[in-house]
């Protein structure tokens, strides 16, 4: 089935999320679930085995809406690689600002924790995204994954690297850092979704400079490329670890 995205408004958007809640599981059950490491929901988010259909909660500060582009592009994205034939749906909503310039990652996991309002229950599996107004305890970081369903966007530090003369589009920029972060939570690499080729480097990260997976893809470092080339694609050994766990 085709993919279909929603954008709700924030005045419909707790209608829009009322059939998107849990009704099925224990709080504490469902907080556990989403409390996991990052790639412990690798094979569950790329296979239809137990979850069939996927949301995706984007939460943003004032001043950080996410971009409608870099949205469709990561849509497609999970579209490509992830198996849930009952579809994808997108809820946006904006959330007070923080106070703080930079932030940890607990202080952004304690956001998610005041805030997020869909979670994963029945054949529906979820991922949340967070957009801040500031910047991380990583000066060079564009953007984290830090739970098995959860990535952040740091929207300062992303304006700050894109626009204008000598800069990357936003819509490159924050699209290839969505679909890096959304690679790590598939189990990207060697973090969930096994490698089937060693192919791991600076950390859990791609040794191809030309992969979506190569380390600098979440760093500054990855803005220069950007002004001239495309957003990076997954390279043959990043789809064939995520073909082996259950993706498409």
């Amino acid at each position: 089935m085709k993919a279909t995205m929603v954008f709700c408004a924030l005045f419909l958007l707790l209608g829009c999320q009322k059939n998107l809640l849990v009704d099925d599981d224990d709080v504490s059950n469902t907080a556990a679930f989403h409390n996991r490491s990052i790639g412990a929901s690798a094979n569950e988010l790329l296979s239809a085995s137990k979850f069939k259909s996927l949301v995706i909660e984007v939460q943003y500060m004032p001043g950080y809406a996410p971009d409608a582009t870099a949205i469709n592009h990561l849509q497609s994205f999970i579209s490509t690689h992830l198996n849930k034939p009952n579809g994808i749906t997108v809820v946006t909503k904006e959330i007070p600002a923080s106070t703080n310039t930079t932030l940890s990652r607990n202080e952004i996991a304690d956001i998610e924790k005041n805030n997020r309002a869909v979670y994963s229950g029945g054949d529906q599996i979820a991922i949340y995204i967070l957009y801040t107004n500031g910047g991380f305890t990583d000066a060079n970081s564009l953007g984290i994954a830090y739970r098995n369903t959860s990535i952040a966007i740091l929207g300062k530090k992303l304006h700050e690297n894109s626009g204008g003369i000598g800069r990357p589009s936003r819509a490159k920029l924050e699209a290839t850092v969505l679909e890096h972060e959304v690679g790590h939570l598939l189990g990207l690499v060697d973090i969930g979704s096994p490698m089937q080729t060693p192919h791991k480097a600076n950390g859990n990260h791609c040794n191809n400079q030309g992969c979506l997976m190569y380390f600098s893809a979440e760093t500054t470092d990855i803005a220069g490329f950007l002004i001239t080339g495309n957003i990076p694609s997954l390279d043959a050994n990043c789809i064939a670890d995520l073909r082996a766990n259950g993706g498409k």
